[in-house]
């Protein structure tokens, strides 16, 4: 193909060099994204990012906080994890919710098998039902342990997965339609309903500027472009290309961790 283009020998040379170069160093270059291996954690399962701090759980259910290179195990058995405003969270094979205080686990009243912590200090999650929820600001910030108050909302819906960000909540539901729903009130848990977008996702998550990243049932990867404060649902999708099927996403202050179904994981900077 490279010598239909009119490219000679030598060019092709040097081009199939670099490409060998690259895949030899595991380092993938995609348009707009150079994305290199994270070589010292395996077989990722979920990854979330926020607020400068990275969180991860394997396929062992073993949670992990990232500090500096170092993977740093966390005490306790999780298959979901989440960090931004509202703290540290995760979730146990049982469904249970527990909240990170003091480098412990305290488990919190409920049961949801997803739920993400970057709303503005606020939480949403959905249960096994699908049934989404929203605990306040107040209720999530000040959870101590039992006896603390605990008032799960009920919102409208029904949704597998969701995520938030400073400009709304974004969720996907089990036919991997995607929603947002704006002018969520951090305080009453107050909202103006979901409004389907394009497209389709399978998981979704919101950074903490308000970028949108999600993968759909073939892993492959998109972005949300054109989203602002006055126009939250933005202006369209982006593929970012990857060189292998994804499960999961999330971002974070310029880098894009993704892992790929077979558990490799990667982060890409612009």
């Amino acid at each position: 193909m490279l010598a239909q283009l009119g490219i000679d020998h030598q060019v092709r040379s040097i081009i199939s060099s670099s490409l060998l170069a690259v895949c030899s160093t595991h380092v993938f270059v995609s348009i707009a994204w150079d994305c290199q291996e994270v070589v010292n954690i395996k077989n990722l399962m979920q990854i979330d990012a926020g607020l400068g701090q990275v969180v991860a759980t394997d396929t062992s259910q073993i949670p992990y906080y990232l500090v500096g290179d170092e993977w740093i195990r966390l005490p306790g058995s999780l298959k979901h994890i989440t960090v931004g405003p509202a703290g540290i969270w995760g979730i146990n094979k049982a469904d249970s919710i527990h909240k990170y205080v003091a480098g412990n686990w305290v488990q919190a009243a409920g049961l949801l098998k997803q739920l993400d912590a970057g709303g503005e200090q606020f939480i949403v999650g959905a249960n096994v039902d699908d049934t989404p929820y929203c605990l306040t600001r107040s209720a999530t910030v000040g959870y101590k342990g039992p006896g603390s108050p605990l008032p799960w909302t009920g919102l409208p819906g029904s949704v597998k997965y969701s995520s938030c960000g400073p400009f709304g909540c974004w969720a996907v539901n089990k036919n991997d339609d995607i929603y947002l729903m704006s002018n969520v009130n951090r305080d009453t848990c107050q909202n103006n309903r979901w409004s389907q977008i394009d497209g389709k996702l399978s998981m979704i998550e919101v950074a903490t500027d308000g970028s949108v990243f999600g993968v759909n049932s073939a892993g492959q990867v998109s972005t949300r472009d054109g989203i602002t404060a006055s126009k939250p649902e933005g202006t369209g999708w982006s593929n970012v290309p990857m060189y292998m099927p994804m499960k999961h996403v999330t971002y974070d202050l310029g880098r894009l961790w993704v892992i790929s179904n077979s558990g490799f994981t990667m982060v890409c900077t612009h």
